[in-house]
């Protein structure tokens, strides 16, 4: 929880460095002033406002009980068993399997899952990925990726004004080089950010979730198919997604594109054979 705590305040403080800088840049004494008012909003934005964020970048919407009587089920059973609050329960329109979750803490928790998901998995495999978003929450790892997801869609979006209000090519401001600058620097400024997320906490949450759930081999079934879903019907590599998809328990991208540059998730191949050795399976 520490060290989680540390990592948060430094990208927090890179935040606001970048402002500073770049306002300082782009106009002087002045441009300082309103860079600090800039970064104390950004900082507090990507604080508290993190989580929604990610799930308005997934279209989420909250569900209620007697639309998802499953899931609240499965929710609820998992929090009793490790005596934590229960976390909101959101549902994304998105056909490709995948999960996350986001929030500052336990009681701030929030818990998505793609509607693609809810069709793809049997109730077990269900049970086995909510136990790892679960355990992302309870390890105390979804405030610093949430932040991170915040801060680079921030990046992102200064990059954008910089475009536009740059200045010309005078002496006065950066103009189009300037312009062209953060526009290779921010996005490259948001990967960065997003890389600082460890993937070990993938390696965690499956051996913390796999033992909230007594069933290893559940999860182990569900991150296959959820890596061929998502291979079948990757997501679209704009910023609001490129931003949010650390969090998901398996890369939302095809691998291929600007998307790689982000991801955060070790190879499904040695998730699932960790988990499989933690249900007794010898190779």
């Amino acid at each position: 929880m520490h060290h989680n705590g540390l990592r948060t305040a430094i990208l927090l403080g890179g935040l606001s460095a970048l402002i500073l800088a770049v306002g300082g840049w782009l106009g002087g004494g002045t441009g300082l002033q309103v860079a600090f008012v800039l970064a104390m909003a950004s900082s507090g934005v990507a604080y508290f406002f993190s989580d929604r964020i990610a799930l308005s970048a997934m279209r989420a919407r909250q569900v209620s009980e007697v639309e998802q009587p499953m899931l609240y089920r499965i929710v609820r059973e998992l929090s009793n068993e490790a005596r934590q609050p229960m976390p909101r329960l959101y549902i994304s329109p998105t056909v490709q399997p995948n999960a996350f979750a986001t929030g500052r803490s336990p009681r701030q928790a929030a818990v998505c899952v793609t509607y693609g998901l809810t069709q793809l998995l049997n109730p077990d495999e269900v049970r086995g990925v909510i136990g790892h978003e679960l355990s992302h929450v309870y390890n105390r790892d979804i405030l610093v990726s949430s932040v991170a997801g915040a801060l680079a869609t921030m990046i992102t979006w200064l990059s954008y004004v910089a475009v536009f209000f740059g200045g010309s090519d005078d002496d006065e401001g950066p103009g189009f080089v300037g312009a062209l600058l953060m526009m290779v620097l921010g996005p490259v400024a948001a990967g960065m950010v997003q890389m600082a997320i460890s993937r070990t906490r993938e390696f965690q949450a499956d051996e913390s979730g796999a033992r909230l759930t007594g069933d290893p081999l559940a999860l182990a079934s569900a991150l296959r198919k959820i890596e061929m879903g998502a291979r079948r019907l990757p997501l679209p590599e704009n910023s609001r997604l490129t931003s949010a998809s650390h969090m998901m328990i398996a890369n939302p991208f095809s691998g291929y594109g600007f998307g790689r540059l982000f991801s955060t998730h070790p190879p499904t191949a040695e998730r699932v054979a960790r988990l499989e050795r933690m249900a007794g399976y010898r190779r």
